[in-house]
């Protein structure tokens, strides 16, 4: 197989700022080993997060040139309108200056005490938005997306069966929606099936439950249906991604992912009573309902991603990316989240460091031990980010216990993968010297952002 090539040439560059261990070892104890709060200067390698990190193209950069500043109705807004529309085939748009915007005005609206949400599993914003509200979030994804290294061409899913057997149990009156995430990030950057979005749309239908699509990645959630499942080989990109959606009443996304975006994102329905408190509650807390926090120029760069992502050149070099970084990793013995996601690849830290208990976040410890040795800053996807206290203060444990380490869209090279597997496997082969964390001071939500911790 010949290599597969970057699709674009690189026109402008910024420099990596070079340290050493020493160095990064003190950096890391004044961020009180939380790597969210570290300087980016400090950082050699990021990948915290793949979300407003990618690089814009040309296009979009001559866009923003275009992009129309006017307080309401400017033509950038009607052009991200259109494209939106286009692809999801939603009669409303709002634009948001980024997901988790549309999350907290969604769920102020639509939750509530005692209401519930159902997802495949929602990631942390979306959870604690939910919760915020005053609702409840339940996690149901399939059963071969609870086990790491088992592959399955579509781990993403729902479970259908546990879905049905809840409303059975409990009635559809308190349900406020079900959310389907793709790709599903929290479980392991895993693809949703076709069949099991238009299985869960049935079901939801036939219970007059809301069904809503968390579309951050929707692209790359298409480009997995056209390769994998039977049947969509040969149709493109945005007809997939019409399907995908039709299925839906409505959706969130942040356009900081699958849109290439450094900022924003959107609502979008067809329920136009639901639409109108939605663009109310926007209008206190993002702005007017054609900019919705965001400038002219943001909405301009946003309609031209949204299109250049489902190019499928680029998606093939991008996941293609992911399984190289997954495959090498895997021949090295460590162990990793398998098949490959869409936009990050996963450490499972529970058996990558066996040796430290669940309660001393052995995913944290796997964390900070990648940016002494190597500075690359990622992110804990386990027990800091989803654990839970009970009434004895006793942690109740995320599900996974997983390290994510998400790539920017159009950044780094092959050059710089290959050094981040090389720092894996360094570190991997000195593992048991690792010490687990504990948390000395933590946030009573949403704590992984601004937790200060320790060695246990």
């Amino acid at each position: 197989m010949k290599t597969i090539i970057e699709p674009f040439r690189i026109k402008s560059v910024e420099p990596i700022h070079f340290n050493t261990e020493t160095y990064r070892r003190q950096a890391l104890k004044d961020a009180f080993y939380n790597t969210f709060l570290l300087h980016s200067d400090d950082v050699m390698i990021d990948l915290l997060t793949d979300s407003g990190t990618s690089a814009m193209s040309s296009a979009q950069w001559a866009g923003i040139m275009m992009g129309d500043e006017s307080y309401a109705g400017s033509p950038s807004f009607y052009r991200f309108e259109s494209a939106v529309k286009d692809i999801t085939g939603m009669s409303v748009v709002i634009p948001t200056h980024q997901g988790r915007a549309s999350e907290k005005i969604l769920f102020s609206i639509t939750g509530g005490k005692s209401k519930v949400f159902i997802s495949n599993t929602l990631f942390d914003t979306t959870r604690a938005n939910i919760e915020f509200a005053g609702g409840v979030g339940i996690d149901m994804i399939c059963k071969e997306g609870k086990s790491p290294a088992i592959p399955a061409p579509f781990k993403g899913n729902i479970d259908t069966e546990a879905l049905e057997n809840y409303i059975t149990r409990h009635g559809a009156a308190h349900i406020a929606m079900v959310i389907i995430t793709v790709t599903n990030n929290s479980g392991g950057g895993q693809p949703v099936s076709m069949a099991n979005i238009r299985e869960t749309s049935r079901i939801c239908k036939a219970h007059n439950i809301t069904l809503y699509i968390d579309a951050c990645r929707f692209a790359e959630n298409c480009y997995f249906i056209q390769t994998r499942e039977a049947g969509y080989a040969s149709k493109p990109i945005k007809e997939i991604a019409n399907e995908l959606f039709s299925y839906s009443d409505g959706c969130t996304m942040s356009a900081k992912k699958d849109a290439f975006a450094n900022i924003g994102g959107f609502l979008a329905m067809n329920d136009q009573e639901l639409a109108t408190k939605c663009r109310n509650l926007l209008v206190i807390t993002e702005g007017f309902p054609t900019y919705g926090g965001l400038a002219g120029r943001d909405l301009e760069a946003i309609a031209i991603g949204l299109y250049e992502v489902m190019e499928e050149n680029y998606l093939h070099y991008r996941i293609r990316s992911i399984e190289y970084l997954t495959q090498k990793l895997s021949d090295a013995g460590v162990p990793v989240m398998l098949p490959a996601g869409g936009h990050a690849v996963y450490l499972d830290a529970k058996q990558f460091l066996p040796h430290i208990p669940v309660d001393q976040y052995p995913g944290q410890a796997l964390v900070c031990a990648l940016y002494i040795k190597g500075g690359i800053r990622c992110v804990e996807i386990g027990s800091l980010m989803f654990g839970k206290y009970n009434e004895d203060h006793q942690l109740v444990p995320a599900a996974l216990e997983l390290v994510r380490l998400a790539i920017p869209r159009r950044v780094y090279t092959q050059s710089h993968i290959d050094y981040v597997a090389e720092v894996i496997i360094e570190v991997f082969e000195e593992r048991n010297q690792i010490k687990g964390m504990k948390i000395t001071e933590e946030a009573e939500t949403l704590r992984h952002f601004t937790a200060k911790l320790d060695f246990a």
